[in-house]
């Protein structure tokens, strides 16, 4: 595949179709990221690859993170984002024409991503969009559901005897653990909020109990409403400064599962975690390939046909808001998944 050059490039022999996308040359701050008009993908000749009319793409926390520098796996300039949604104009037969969804492997970071009008993607990473769903909709399931899934189903082994504990309740990723553990049938979920008002942002989520952390403390909430047992299945995407109030939550060989952290060093009490026999688990979807991200989403569409998963809540966004809305997300104020409309 051959990356797109920005339209400011010297004149060549051709000239190729352009499109819109936010593209950044250098990591280091958000104001690198802008939008500009560079050159439609060229997908090759062999068959194995697809080029998609992105219809519309979810922004994650990990984009503007990725324009910072702060992942090692960003080769700048590049094209951010790794969730889509759209209908395939350019590849094999079999999928032309098709409306599909994706997120995973190196989109974004290794590869040019999903915001822009145009993509070029592995066809190993298409997966047939819910035909029910909105293009938006089918955007903002990828990388929130990818997580969950890889977190609590494929990492934490839930099953219907667990006591789930969930940090960052209402994002797209806890939201998705939440509905993903109910469907298991877990004993008993239980979502954090950080405050009373958070309650609003409740909606649709099927949340046992709920812990707010304004109120008191999170492990006085959670032996409250467990008994004084505790959680055997923890989704943490907060680690940081609270990693160690949240190891403490742990049941006898629990499973405190991580996939995000504030900082990057914490402290907790050892002898307290191996005497209590517990499992510290860690998930980085940058580590699945398309295939393996295409697999997990495959699982979730027929549940999501059922209505048993559904999407986070949303807001639509033009491409020009896009830099705007990547300072939001970074400083924690978005709310909702912001999902870009092409």
């Amino acid at each position: 595949m051959k990356e797109p050059l920005p339209s400011s490039a010297p004149p060549t022999p051709t000239t190729f179709p352009t499109m819109k996308a936010l593209y950044f040359r250098d990591t280091g701050s958000l104001a690198n990221l802008r939008v500009e008009k560079i050159e439609v993908p060229r997908i090759d000749d062999h068959g194995d690859e697809a080029l998609v009319r992105v219809r519309a793409a979810a922004i994650n926390p990990s984009d503007p993170k990725s324009v910072l520098g702060k992942i090692s796996e960003t080769k700048p300039p590049r094209v951010p984002g790794r969730d889509f949604a759209g209908i395939v104009v350019e590849g094999p037969a079999t999928w032309k024409g098709k409306e599909v969804f994706g997120t995973g492997g190196n989109l974004g970071f290794g590869r040019n991503g999903s915001h822009a009008e145009f993509m070029s993607v592995p066809v190993e990473a298409l997966v047939e969009k819910p035909k029910h769903l909105s293009f938006e909709q089918a955007a903002a399931l990828g990388l929130g559901y990818l997580t969950a899934w890889s977190a609590i189903v494929t990492a934490g082994r839930v099953s219907p005897d667990d006591i789930v504990l969930v940090l960052g309740a209402t994002g797209a990723v806890g939201s998705a653990a939440i509905k993903i553990a109910k469907h298991v049938g877990a004993e008993r979920v239980i979502g954090v909020l950080r405050h009373e008002a958070d309650h609003s942002r409740t909606a649709g989520i099927p949340s046992d109990n709920w812990v707010v952390l304004e109120k008191e403390p999170l492990l006085k909430g959670l032996f409250k409403v467990t008994q004084g047992k505790g959680a055997d299945l923890i989704l943490d995407v907060v680690g940081g400064p609270s990693f160690e109030s949240v190891n403490e939550c742990l049941a006898h060989r629990g499973r405190h599962v991580v996939v995000a952290s504030i900082e990057p060093r914490v402290s907790f009490n050892l002898i307290d975690f191996y005497h209590r026999e517990g499992r510290l688990i860690g998930v980085d979807t940058l580590k699945l390939s398309f295939a393996e991200s295409a697999g997990v989403l495959r699982e979730i569409v027929p549940l999501v046909n059922a209505g048993v998963l559904t999407p986070p809540q949303l807001d639509t966004i033009t491409i020009e808001q896009g830099p705007r809305a990547y300072q939001s997300i970074l400083d924690g104020r978005a709310g909702r998944k912001q999902v870009i409309r092409f």
